[in-house]
């Protein structure tokens, strides 16, 4: 690729692919990820898929997106709106024109406006730019269906074939603009397709043909260059927080030096955990797709009870199928890692989109006394070291942990720096060895409280576990009133403990601001940007963001006193904010709450942050 004149710098930039589910948009917008990440930028991924699994084609229902901000500086989030709409069919365009920053520039397939589609997209007539209102900005038809057959022409490709890979044909002009090198592209064709020589000529083809017209368009006049970003030297990878998850949980199980169980059943939009980890056969893994999300958790508790360090995943409505088992899991205290991949809800919801809405069936969404650590990840990368830190918790305090992502983090991606191993604690499982002698199976430890694991099989440590209430040191069935009592305390004891073993909660900005703004999970990059933008401004505003929710971290109180304000911002109707307040029932908890199946906008945190700070 040739150095090109009348290059522009830019500090960051925000690409929206779109089309409908066949077009390839994800698949573009990973690899312009890619790309912009072997580049050295700095990035954020949100990957926007449509609710129904086979919508009419051509129809606002069935779009699905991609959006990339990458910058030379720190990026937190895959930002608001966008500098360039790629749109390869008028519902692309109908459903992502309100997403277009003023002025930006919009690409789209020319040859799919054609009247039928226009129609079939919910246009009331047959000029969608200005009935959208959106031609003052920079519209560039460009004719991307004739030109990826053009391309192909005489390679004797049948025409299905040839529009599969006109999603090429967009990425070579995108990689134009902001000069982007083909070469990450098309090593990425030679792997995917190496047993389909024909396929990556095709598409090598397409994607030199997309770049070369961008070159021919004066509208394309300058191109743009983001630099690379300073950041940390080491070895990075673009990393989702499904994948983050499940490598997470790995590293768990090899620090623990137990093999790793996963029983899952699939369900959006956890299931990629569950794939990821079936392929690590080579690490021992013993993976196992359950025909429903009961036997999914059921064969993980018997796993662990045999000595794995076993997990189970899902999203809303399995959590709630899993909520008899995890019981079970409390009362023989047992170590299990749940990993809940929030998706909006209720029922079957918003299955392909986030929310927060789970916060209080994780706490709370069992019968009888049943306390368990709940902790969150806010960020795809970090989904790697909340996935260990369950991992941990589990294990060596011996009790189920839940972990809390989302569908925002699951999907979405980001510039991942890979540890060594080294970097990370050991997790030392609390394993009772043969000849132990006077071995209690539910004795404790003074400093956990845990109860110590015996693996069935070892002679002489033979011991019961089950569903019902057992005595407090032979495990044995006990119906005993004042055991129970005992028992019910000890084991809400020994989750309370586990606030001496986690960090203490931290604050971005001044210990006493005008106003204090709390999140917890996948909210984080959002807020910290938002608050960030504002404190350069000269507000007086904090942030803290809690990754630790039961239990809470030591000093959380410390942290609230002093602030005149306290805003919780969540994606859910107020559960955090009701958490809050009923163990901090002297502090008033302010709320701002969405539930769209969107993450918040960076902009309209900012507007309603500073509406609070006008107000006497």
């Amino acid at each position: 690729m040739n150095k090109k004149a009348n290059v522009v710098q830019l500090e960051e930039v925000t690409i929206r692919f779109s089309g409908d589910s066949g077009d390839g948009m994800q698949l573009t917008g990973t690899l312009f990820s890619n790309a912009s990440a072997l580049f050295g930028n700095d990035l954020s991924t949100f990957p926007d898929y449509p609710a129904e699994i086979r919508a009419p084609q051509g129809t606002v229902a069935g779009v699905s997106g991609f959006q990339v901000k990458f910058g030379h500086k720190v990026v937190n989030t895959p930002g608001d709106y966008c500098d360039v709409l790629v749109a390869m069919n008028p519902a692309a365009l109908r459903a992502n024109a309100k997403w277009i920053k003023k002025g930006g520039s919009v690409i789209y397939d020319a040859d799919s406006f054609t009247e039928k589609n226009i129609a079939r997209a919910g246009y009331t007539t047959l000029d969608p730019v200005t009935e959208l209102g959106i031609q003052e900005y920079n519209i560039i038809p460009a004719p991307i269906t004739s030109l990826t057959k053009e391309a192909v022409k005489g390679m004797g490709m049948d025409n299905k074939s040839i529009l599969r890979s006109k999603n090429m044909f967009a990425l070579g002009v995108v990689c134009y603009i902001f000069n982007r090198p083909l070469s990450y592209t098309e090593e990425y064709l030679k792997e995917k397709f190496k047993k389909k020589p024909a396929v990556i000529e095709a598409n090598k083809k397409v994607l030199s043909a997309g770049f070369n017209y961008a070159d021919t368009i004066e509208a394309l006049t300058p191109t743009y260059e983001v630099a690379p970003a300073e950041i940390t030297k080491g070895k990075y990878r673009n990393m989702n927080g499904n994948t983050a998850t499940a490598w997470g949980l790995l590293a768990a199980a090899e620090k623990a030096q137990l093999p790793l169980f996963i029983g899952s059943y699939p369900i959006t939009p956890a299931t990629e955990i569950l794939q990821e980890l079936s392929k690590r056969k080579d690490l021992g893994v013993k993976s196992f797709q359950a025909e429903d999300e009961i036997a999914g958790i059921c064969t993980a508790i018997g796993a662990s009870f045999a000595g794995n360090f076993a997990v189970t995943t899902t999203s809303g409505p399995g959590l709630a199928l899993k909520s008899e088992a995890l019981g079970l899991a409390v009362i023989t205290e047992l170590p299990l890692v749940i990993v809940n991949v929030q998706r909006g809800g209720p029922s079957t919801g918003l299955p392909t989109k986030t929310e927060q809405s789970d916060l209080m069936q994780a706490l709370y969404g069992r019968n009888g006394e049943s306390p368990i650590p709940v902790i969150a990840a806010s960020s795809p990368s970090d989904c790697f070291d909340y996935a260990f830190k369950a991992g941990k918790l589990a294990v060596e305090h011996m009790t189920p942990v839940i972990l809390l992502t989302d569908g925002f983090l699951a999907n979405g991606s980001e510039p991942w720096k890979i540890p060594s191993m080294s970097e990370y604690p050991e997790i030392k499982a609390p394993i009772v060895k043969e000849g132990t002698e006077n071995w209690m199976p539910y004795a404790r430890d003074e400093e956990k409280l845990a109860r110590t694991w015996a693996f069935p099989g070892t002679p002489g440590l033979e011991h019961r576990v089950g569903g019902l209430e057992k005595d407090k040191l032979k495990g044995n069935v006990s119906h005993d009133p004042m055991n129970h009592q005992e028992m019910t305390e000890l084991r809400a004891a020994k989750v309370a403990r586990i606030a001496d073993f986690i960090p203490e909660l931290d604050i971005i900005g001044e210990e006493n601001s005008d106003i204090l703004i709390v999140g917890w999970g996948g909210t984080k990059g959002h807020l910290l940007t938002a608050v960030n933008e504002l404190r350069e401004e000269g507000k007086n505003i904090s942030l803290a963001h809690f990754n630790y929710i039961n239990p809470l971290p030591k000093n959380v109180e410390e942290v609230l006193k002093g602030h005149k304000r306290i805003v919780v911002c969540e994606l859910n109707m107020g559960q955090f904010a009701n958490y809050l307040t009923m163990n901090f029932p002297d502090y008033k908890f302010e709320q701002y709450n969405k539930v769209q199946g969107l993450p918040f906008t960076v902009m309209e945190l900012k507007d309603h942050f500073t509406k609070l700070l006008e107000e006497k």
